[in-house]
C-alpha cells in the first residue's frame, strides 16, 4: 500500500455475529482491525468455542479497551481484568468473559482475521 487510505469500522469490510456479540472488521496496510462488542453474559468458551472448535481461544490479541470490563484467564491459570483505557496483549490459549452489566467494546489489531469464523 503506497497511498493514503482510510476505512471506517462503522462501514466495515466484514461483520461476524456470534452468541452475545459481534465484530466489525476493516483491513488495510497489512493489518485487520476489529471492533468487538461483547454483551453482558458473553464468555468465549460458551459463545465462540462452538465456532472455533478449539480447547481455548488460539488468537493472539493486541487490544485497546474502549468500554466495559473483560476478565481473561490463560490456560496456565494467569488472570487479568481489562477496562476502559487499558491496552493489553493476550497470547493464544485463554478464555475470557464480560464482567458486570455493561457491554465490553474492544479494538483489536492482531487477533481478528479469523476470529469467530466457523472452523
Amino acid at each position: 500500500m503506497n497511498s493514503l487510505c482510510k476505512k471506517s469500522l462503522s462501514q466495515p469490510d466484514e461483520q461476524r455475529s456470534f452468541q452475545k456479540g459481534h465484530v466489525e472488521l476493516a483491513s488495510l496496510g497489512g493489518a485487520t482491525f476489529g471492533r468487538a462488542t461483547l454483551q453482558p453474559g458473553w464468555k468465549w468458551s460458551t459463545c465462540v468455542k462452538p465456532l472455533a472448535k478449539t480447547k481455548s481461544c488460539e488468537a493472539p490479541h493486541l487490544q485497546y479497551h474502549v468500554s466495559g470490563r473483560l476478565h481473561v484467564v490463560m490456560d496456565d491459570g494467569t488472570e487479568s481484568e481489562f477496562g476502559p483505557g487499558d491496552v493489553g496483549f493476550i497470547p493464544p490459549g485463554h478464555d475470557a468473559w464480560v464482567v458486570g452489566n455493561e457491554p465490553a467494546v474492544i479494538i483489536d489489531i492482531s487477533g481478528m482475521t479469523d476470529y469467530a469464523k466457523p472452523a
